[in-house]
């Protein structure tokens, strides 16, 4: 993978994980998929993407492409996290399409991107934290911030100094379960219940992960988007942009056709979706 897609918050999350055994719930065969059909690789627990009673926003985005492809949604879906999905399923051939992989992504061929949105910062509104920077004084003098694993965001804090600090605060979001060989992860509803609680000063989060608990939130909250990437001394800067696109295996040059045209009609109604979700959407490549 080139340097920047090895940074970006899908290859990241893979980096380092040992998968031990694979359970599938309802898998679909590969043979005799009909042409009518688009069979969509789904995760039952990874919400607010996707989640069993297909409710996600990813899943409400893929039942738009279906319809305007004329085909029927069926949704192939596992009770394992969503990093699994192009190894366990679409490179399986248990179904044929991944949703919201970065674009370039070099396990697949991705689709023309269909939004581009950002890492956000998250904080009560009555802080008045609104700097989009994450080097500002008003946000590296902050104590507490809760963050995903295996994200930016770690990389973040350790630009700022504040990895260490939060490290016994971090890995009790997950009650102190340990990373090595399994897939641990702080939910997203569970970064902005902390910070509206005040348990926590700052999340830092994709904000697909997070924009529907910050617009349900009783609590006041203001959800920013970072404008600065992160500076490394030593190697390219990691983005905090990324356009999202749809993965097929790379045979299936085919389908990547006809779901770039669904794109495209579907387009309107897809950002509906993800304005209702309370997504930021940024310009292409800005």
């Amino acid at each position: 993978m080139s340097n920047r897609k090895a940074v970006s918050h899908l290859a990241l999350a893979a980096a380092g994980i040992v998968a031990a055994g694979v359970s599938f719930a309802g898998l679909a065969g590969a043979a005799g998929n009909a042409d009518k059909k688009l069979r969509i690789c789904a995760s039952n627990v990874e919400a607010p993407f996707s989640e069993k009673d297909s409710t996600g926003f990813e899943d409400r985005i893929a039942k738009v492409l279906a319809e305007t492809m004329g085909r029927e949604a069926v949704f192939v879906r596992t009770d394992r996290p969503g990093i699994y999905l192009v190894r366990d399923q679409l490179d399986q051939k248990n179904c044929d399409l991944v949703m919201g992989v970065d674009v370039g992504d070099e396990r697949v061929l991705t689709s023309k991107p269909y939004y581009r949105t950002g890492y956000v910062m998250v904080t009560k509104r009555d802080r008045g934290i609104t700097s989009a920077r994450w080097d500002d004084p008003q946000v590296t003098d902050q104590t507490r911030f809760a963050v995903r694993f295996y994200s930016p965001a770690e990389t973040l804090l350790k630009r700022i100094g504040r990895f260490e600090d939060n490290a016994a605060y971090m890995y009790s979001l997950v009650n102190f379960k340990s990373r090595r060989n399994q897939w641990i992860q702080v939910p997203g509803d569970r970064l902005v219940s902390e910070v509206a609680s005040g348990e926590a000063d700052v999340a830092v989060a994709f904000a697909p992960e997070v924009a529907r608990y910050v617009k349900e939130s009783p609590t006041p909250l203001r959800m920013t988007v970072i404008a600065n990437d992160i500076d490394q001394p030593d190697a390219a800067p990691i983005p905090m942009h990324y356009d999202q696109a749809l993965g097929v295996r790379k045979d299936e040059a085919a389908l990547l056709v006809e779901l770039n045209a669904a794109l495209e009609k579907a387009q309107p109604r897809i950002e509906q979706i993800l304005t209702e979700e309370g997504i930021p959407l940024l310009k292409p490549n800005t």
